[in-house]
């Protein structure tokens, strides 16, 4: 190309949510449904935390029920860690894991962590995890132990996600995903690939 000749625009890309919309939102509202009981939280405390107003929160999500039933599905970020054969699928996993944190600056799978030890409607979100994420990957694997190695390769994911949540500003941070992948993702591909 010359100087002379102007470059085509790139497409246009969504903008990243601010902070002000749909993803605050989520973010919000996953802090309160893993941190309280449900009978505790309300639109008007999780519009609050999220800087936007409570009938913001109405208009993309409807009721609190409706809201709490986004928040417990696990289904697409586990479609998309999952997405891939299986000879590559740990590092897919790990690529996928960090890169997803960095771009909606929250985990897809942590907040079944925060539910653990509560009896209310919270065991739903791990109800969800099971079905959504463990249950999806044991069907995924050949082998024997399959179960068994769900819930392994679901535990290293979540300690990938803790440890980051942890180091936000250690080595993790300024490292890539595919050098973390290098790193973690062995660990994941040998439970995988175990017959």
């Amino acid at each position: 190309m010359t100087s002379g000749q102007a470059t085509a625009p790139a497409p246009a890309r969504p903008a990243a949510d601010p902070g002000t919309g749909r993803d605050a939102i989520l973010r919000a509202a996953r802090r309160a449904f893993t941190q309280r009981p449900y009978a505790e939280v309300t639109i008007r405390g999780i519009a609050a935390d999220a800087g936007v107003s409570p009938s913001l929160v109405v208009k993309h999500f409807g009721r609190k029920e409706e809201l709490f039933n986004t928040v417990a599905d696990f289904g697409p970020a586990a479609a998309e860690l999952f997405d891939a054969p299986l000879g590559v699928l740990g590092r897919h996993m790990v690529v996928t894991l960090v890169t997803r944190r960095r771009e909606l600056q929250s985990d897809p799978l942590l907040r079944v962590v925060f539910s653990l030890g509560n009896r209310d409607e919270r065991s739903l979100l791990r109800d969800r995890f099971q079905q959504q994420v463990t249950d999806a990957l044991t069907a995924r694997l050949p082998g024997r132990d399959r179960a068994l190695r769900a819930e392994l390769i679901a535990g290293h994911l979540l300690g990938l996600g803790a440890t980051l949540s942890l180091h936000r500003q250690g080595a993790g941070a300024d490292a890539t995903p595919e050098h973390i992948a290098d790193l973690y993702a062995p660990a994941l591909q040998s439970l995988i690939d175990r017959p």
